[in-house]
This record gives C-alpha cells, sequence and structure tokens, in this order.
C-alpha cells in the first residue's frame, strides 16, 4: 500500500472520526456538555459500542486556515492521548472557542490536552454514590 502509513501515531482510521452532519446533529442534540475557556465537549454514548469517535468545529473565528488547522491537529492528537478518560463506543464533538489559538500558540499540545483533560475528567460518571 503505497502512500498510506499504517499504525503510525497521529494517524486515526476515517471511521474514527465524525463526518457527516446528522451524526453532529444527533451528538448535539442528545449528548451532554461541558465547557471551559477554550473548548466545548459534546459526548454522545451510543447504544452499539464500539470504538470512541471524534468530530471537530473549529470555526473562522479562531484564526486563519493555518492556526485552524493546527488546532485541529492539536485537538486530534490530545484525544488520542486521552481515550483512557474515554469509554467505549461514544461519539466526541469538540468545539473550538477562539482563545483556543492562543492556547495553542502558548502552551502546544501540552496545553491542549490539559484543557481537554479537564473537560473529560468534568464529564465522567462519578463512581461513588452520594447517598453513601
Amino acid at each position: 500500500m503505497a502512500g498510506k502509513r499504517v499504525g503510525s501515531p497521529g494517524q486515526r482510521a476515517k471511521r474514527g472520526r465524525i463526518s457527516r452532519s446528522a451524526e453532529f446533529d444527533r451528538v448535539y442534540r442528545q449528548g451532554r456538555s461541558k465547557a471551559n475557556r477554550y473548548l466545548v465537549v459534546h459526548a454522545f454514548p451510543r447504544a452499539s459500542g464500539g470504538e470512541q469517535r471524534l468530530g471537530l468545529s473549529v470555526s473562522r473565528k479562531v484564526g486563519n486556515a493555518v492556526d485552524r488547522n493546527r488546532v485541529k491537529r492539536l485537538l486530534r492528537e490530545a484525544f488520542d492521548e486521552e481515550l483512557e478518560r474515554i469509554g467505549p463506543g461514544v461519539d466526541l464533538v469538540i468545539v473550538a472557542r477562539p482563545d483556543a489559538r492562543g492556547l495553542a500558540e502558548r502552551d502546544g499540545l501540552d496545553g491542549m490536552r490539559a484543557a481537554l483533560a479537564e473537560l473529560l475528567d468534568a464529564s465522567a460518571p462519578q463512581t461513588q454514590d452520594p447517598g453513601s
């Protein structure tokens, strides 16, 4: 297979992505969301299970094409590094806010990963019963 890098870091399979408008809409409408200054994370657990899927939304408010592509690349890398925090069969849509560009420039992958991890921790189901 010429030209295709199989198993290389940062290279997600196409099936691990949310690409259709209807899939984004389902996550927005039926999922739960958490937000911070840099990102909004929408999560929707699929009944069918399977692998986690990622959808990205990075508007022109974030910056020019170079800035948006850098933010998207860093978000994909951060998602790959934080997979253990995400349950199986979860569709995740990450919306980058305009301040995400500054975070990407200032702190790079470490900053993006910390912002994403904060939201994933906040949206994780609580394992302790509050009544006990």
